[in-house]
């Protein structure tokens, strides 16, 4: 190893996850289990998703204490052209939420996930989002994902990794499976 690797061995990094394909969400909620291994912290908001039972939210009970969870949404689904009020509300609450976990030195790494598609909706103004992750933590890890991901995350990201979709079984009409949820 060189010096320079050496000097950002403790750097924390920005990462996105973003395209159409499966696997955004998957592979933060790998790279928390990974951390977690390591006995790193990790706190994972989920914007836009909220009271569905996704099978992460059982498994993350058994990674506890290194890695927590917070659902910020509803079930419902989200209007892009005219989102509700609550779902504003919702989605400025859990980023108000992140904030303060990014900044109280509680964890190594934060992971925003479906942020992309938040701003996308225009739940969340890109502004304060693009202050507040500049101004983070050298030490703190973030992990973005969604779909979307506007050009603004795109130029901070440190690692940027596109989900491509080249074939996907849903569209032979084959639902949802629990344990493998798109």
């Amino acid at each position: 190893m060189n010096n320079k690797t050496n000097t950002n061995i403790n750097k924390g990094f920005i990462q996105c996850y973003t395209g159409n394909g499966k696997g955004k969400t998957t592979a933060a909620l790998g790279l928390a289990l990974r951390a977690a291994g390591h006995n790193k912290k990790v706190k994972i908001f989920q914007f836009m998703k909220g009271q569905i039972n996704y099978g992460e939210l059982n498994s993350i009970k058994k990674l506890s204490p290194y890695v927590e969870i917070e659902q910020c949404g509803r079930k419902e689904f989200v209007s892009k052209e005219n989102p509700e009020k609550i779902d504003v509300d919702l989605a400025k609450n859990c980023w108000e939420k992140a904030k303060k976990a990014i900044f109280s030195g509680n964890y190594d790494i934060v992971i925003l996930d479906e942020l992309n598609v938040a701003l996308d909706f225009k739940l969340l103004q890109i502004d304060e989002i693009i202050s507040t992750l500049k101004n983070k933590p050298e030490n703190v890890e973030i992990i973005i994902t969604g779909r979307y991901a506007p050009k603004e995350i795109i130029e901070i990201s440190d690692l940027i990794t596109e989900m491509k979709e080249i074939r996907h079984y849903y569209h032979k009409g084959i639902p949802e499976r629990e344990g493998f949820e798109f």
